[in-house]
C-alpha cells in the first residue's frame, strides 16, 4: 500500500502557549509509527482514558501531535510477520493504543501484532466495540470474582458507578451469568436503563456511604468497584465473610483508606484488575466469553454511535461523567 496514502484521523496538538487542541486532519500512513500489522479501523470507541488522552493530561499522553482511542476493531491490511492475512478481523485493545502510539481515532493504526486478538465468531466488529476496553475490564472483574470463589446464589453483587461503560456492561455479563446484581448510581433518570440489563435492584451512591466504623453489616456476596476513595472502603466493611472485590477505577478517588478488620475478620479480598497488560491466553478467553454465554442480551441499546465530528461534545461530557452506556465511532464514515 502507498505510505503516502491520506487517511482522516482526530488529531490533538499542543500550542506554543501550552494549550490543546483538537481538529481532524488528514494523515498519511508514513505518519504512523512502527509496527508489523496494519489494520483499516473500522470502529473504535470513547472511553474516560481517551478523553484525558484528547485534553493533554500528562498522566495518559506526553507526545503531540497524537491521535487518542484506546480500542480499534477492523480488518488487516498487512502483517509483515504472517500472524494475520490481509482481511483478518481484529480488535486491538490495551498496551499503549491511543496513549503515546496513535490509536483508534484515525482510520488506520500500525501496531505490533501481538497487540490484536482476531474477532471471535459471534461478535461483529461493530459489537466488539460496543464492548471495548470497558467491556473487557468488567469481564475481567468478574472472572476474578467467578475465580475467587463467588457463585450465583451467594448473594447480591454490588456494581458502583453502574451507568459507566464498565459498570453497564458488568450488570449486564452479571446478570447473564445468573448472578443477583445490585447496582449502585448517582443518576436516578437511569434506573430504567440499569433494570434492562438486568439489575434486580438498583440503588444510589448515598446507599452505599462512607462509614468511620471499622465495619458495617453484611450486604455483599461481592462486588465490581470502579469509583474507588471511600466508596471502596464502605463496600469492604460491607461485604460478606468470604466474599471478594474487585477494583478497577478511580472516578471517586484513588485514595483508599480502610482498615484491616474486613481481611481479617472476614475474610474478604481485593482483587486488582489491570486490562492494559493481561495475559493473551485470558485476554483470548475473555474475548470468546464476550462473544458467547456473556455477551450482552441488550448491548445494542447500550450503545449511541458517533463519526468523528460529533465527538467533541462527548469528549466533554464524558469528562463531567454525563454519559450513560457506551459511545462507538463509527471510522468508516469520518
Amino acid at each position: 500500500m502507498d505510505a503516502d496514502m491520506k487517511f482522516r484521523a482526530l488529531v490533538v496538538e499542543k500550542t506554543a502557549d501550552k494549550q490543546f487542541v483538537r481538529e481532524i486532519r488528514e494523515r498519511s500512513l508514513v505518519d504512523l509509527p512502527e509496527g508489523d500489522l496494519l489494520v483499516r479501523v473500522h470502529y473504535s470507541s470513547l472511553n474516560y482514558k481517551d478523553a484525558l488522552s484528547a485534553t493533554g493530561h500528562p498522566g495518559v499522553t506526553r507526545q503531540f501531535p497524537h491521535t487518542p482511542g484506546i480500542d480499534a476493531a477492523g480488518e488487516v491490511v498487512s502483517c509483515e510477520n504472517g500472524a494475520f492475512s490481509t482481511g483478518d478481523k481484529v480488535i486491538v485493545t490495551s498496551y499503549d493504543l491511543g496513549m503515546e502510539t496513535d490509536g483508534g481515532f484515525g482510520q488506520y493504526i500500525r501496531v505490533p501484532s501481538s497487540w490484536a486478538v482476531r474477532l471471535p465468531e459471534g461478535l461483529s466488529l461493530r459489537e466488539s466495540m460496543a464492548l471495548g476496553t470497558a467491556g473487557f475490564t468488567a469481564a475481567l472483574s468478574v472472572l476474578k470474582l467467578e475465580r475467587a470463589g463467588v457463585r450465583p446464589g451467594d448473594g447480591d453483587i454490588l456494581v458502583t458507578g453502574a451507568t459507566g461503560g464498565v459498570g453497564s456492561i458488568a450488570v449486564a455479563i452479571l446478570a447473564r451469568a445468573g448472578y443477583q446484581v445490585v447496582a449502585s448510581t448517582g443518576k436516578s433518570k437511569d434506573v430504567a436503563f440499569l433494570t434492562d440489563l438486568g439489575a434486580a435492584r438498583v440503588i444510589s451512591r448515598e446507599d452505599v456511604a462512607a462509614s468511620e466504623k471499622p465495619m458495617l453489616a453484611e450486604k455483599w456476596a461481592g462486588a465490581v468497584d470502579v469509583v474507588g476513595g471511600t466508596t471502596l472502603a464502605a463496600v469492604l466493611k460491607s461485604t460478606k465473610y468470604g466474599g471478594a472485590v474487585t477494583c478497577c477505577g478511580l472516578v471517586g478517588s484513588p485514595e483508599l483508606n480502610v482498615n484491616v478488620y474486613p481481611f481479617i475478620l472476614r475474610g474478604v479480598s481485593l482483587h486488582g484488575v489491570d486490562s492494559v497488560h493481561c495475559p493473551r491466553d485470558i485476554r483470548e478467553e475473555l474475548w470468546q466469553r464476550l462473544a458467547s454465554g456473556w455477551k450482552p442480551l441488550h448491548l445494542g441499546q447500550m450503545v449511541r454511535e458517533y463519526t468523528l465530528a460529533g465527538l467533541e461534545e462527548e469528549i466533554t461530557a464524558i469528562l463531567q461523567g454525563g454519559i450513560t452506556g457506551r459511545v462507538v465511532v463509527n471510522l468508516l464514515e469520518s
